[in-house]
């Protein structure tokens, strides 16, 4: 899972990961966070999700996070945006409006970068990486995110064992022992979804569930 791994995967196109539609789960929960329209929102492992998008239409700015150089320019020349582009620190910085892709190490991201983030989005980075990798990244949100940040998370789990990641297969109770030292968790969500997935099928599960957690970061 280096650095070249997530590259490669782009410059091949072999992204099945992306979603073609705003993640429905995005839409169903994310007023339950309750949180002020103009909310800055930490997106990491973005890619080119359209879920940035649906963010920044809901008066949200977003800060988006990705390591593909590659993805973050396809986001905008497929959303057809002109984005302003600056280099600062470890990062190259795509902006357009209230909306900024950082394409860099999200591990090089610091507290002064997202201090005034409100809100964390994760749907796609806690399974995209393995345990010894998901483990620094939950402690890194620790580290860098404020008080009281609220997020939504969406988890996938199957048998680890029918096939490799990523996605990785990320369970409920790994949820809580990795988040629950900093963070209260709700579990709100959890479906079924193989029927749904032919190509999880194809590789062999048989158990794919969709889960959605609202989260709270302790004082």
């Amino acid at each position: 899972m280096e650095h070249d791994f997530w590259q490669e995967r782009w410059a091949q196109g072999q992204i099945g990961f992306h979603l073609e539609e705003v993640n429905p789960y995005l839409q169903r929960h994310w007023s339950s966070l309750e949180l002020e329209s103009a909310s800055r929102v930490l997106v990491p492992l973005c890619g080119k999700s359209l879920d940035l998008l649906w963010l920044v239409a809901q008066g949200h700015a977003v800060l988006g996070v990705e390591l593909a150089e590659k993805a973050v320019e396809d986001f905008f020349s497929e959303q057809g945006l002109a984005a302003e582009v600056q280099v600062r620190g470890a990062f190259r910085i795509y902006r357009a409006g209230n909306l900024e892709l950082w394409c860099g190490d999200f591990f090089a991201l610091t507290a002064v970068d997202v201090a005034d983030c409100q809100a964390l989005y994760d749907r796609a980075a806690l399974i995209a990486l393995p345990l010894e990798l998901r483990e620094r990244y939950v402690r890194h949100l620790a580290q860098i995110l404020p008080p009281a940040c609220k997020g939504l998370l969406v988890t996938l789990d199957y048998p680890q064992e029918q096939m490799d990641g990523p996605p990785f297969a990320v369970a409920a109770d790994e949820v809580r022992r990795l988040l629950e030292p900093d963070w209260q968790v709700q579990a709100l969500e959890s479906l079924d979804v193989l029927g749904e997935n032919w190509r999880f099928l194809k590789r062999g599960l048989t158990r794919l569930d969709e889960a959605v957690y609202r989260l709270c970061k302790r004082q």
